[in-house]
């Protein structure tokens, strides 16, 4: 298989959300592949830090400031990423948040900005991206950021769940109605990464770090950059036949019910 199934070259990504984490990850890799990569925030300092991190890497990014639930700026600035870098041939719907509430206690407008970032966001950022690629009959790629929520429950996250859920669905429907133009619509489905944020979880004796240990084969939390494979397969000429899949990167949890102690 040459490498050129890999080949970025050419290709513009928007990766939204790309100012740290696993999106800033994803972003890298799809850089060092060779695509010119473009992300977005709500917040005008987080770009700015984002853009010097992504500099001391040698990668040059451009940053917008929009909200992804916003249709009319996403109209807006999609234009100008067209105009002022070049059509979107990538995209990845990374932008979410989550908020650990038990249902009884979640008010319904914290339940309803989840759903709206992490579920409604993709849908509107895709339809407008989609929207260039039909009509320019240059086909292209776009990945929704899944979670091992989509396919799990787990108390305190029942908005995010949904969402994801609701992602995964969205995800297959995309590629239903878009697939004959030639874009891929696929899903990551991450599972648990050591990132800033899981730092305070990710201690010996916390019971959260314990689970994880417990219910990954790989027996391990993720490294950020392990999810760069994932992404670069999906936004490449290699998964052309590839649609409405989701790809979970999780050292395995989803494959078993666990490990347990004094079991055979």
């Amino acid at each position: 298989m040459s490498l050129k199934l890999f080949d970025l070259k050419g290709k513009t990504a928007l990766v939204t959300g790309g100012t740290h984490g696993l999106g800033m990850a994803i972003a890298t890799g799809l850089a060092n592949t060779g695509a010119e990569i473009v992300i977005n925030d709500i917040s005008q300092d987080k770009l700015d830090n984002a853009k010097k991190e992504y500099q001391a890497k040698g990668i040059d990014v451009h940053t917008y400031l929009f909200d992804v639930t916003d249709d009319k700026a996403v109209d807006e600035y999609i234009t100008r990423i067209e105009k002022e870098v070049a059509p979107v041939d990538i995209l990845v719907n990374n932008a979410g948040i989550i908020k650990r509430v038990p249902i009884v206690d979640m008010s319904r407008e914290d339940f309803e900005q989840v759903i709206s970032i992490d579920l409604v966001g993709p849908f509107i950022m895709s339809k407008r991206v989609a929207k260039t690629m039909i009509a320019s009959k240059t086909g292209g790629k776009i990945i929704n950021m899944c979670s091992m929520m989509s396919e799990l429950g787990r108390p305190s996250v029942s908005a995010y769940a949904a969402a994801k859920g609701g992602l995964k669905m969205l995800t297959k429907n995309m590629a239903a109605e878009w697939a004959e133009f030639g874009i891929q619509i696929n899903g990551i489905g991450p599972g648990y990464f050591a990132t800033s944020q899981t730092a305070p979880i990710r201690v010996d004796g916390h019971p959260f770090n314990e689970l994880v240990m417990s219910r990954t084969p790989a027996n391990r939390w993720g490294d950020p950059d392990e999810l760069q494979g994932a992404a670069i397969f999906l936004a490449s000429k290699a998964s052309d036949f590839v649609n409405g899949h989701i790809l979970y990167v999780d050292g395995g949890m989803l494959a078993t019910l666990g490990k347990h102690r004094g079991e055979m």
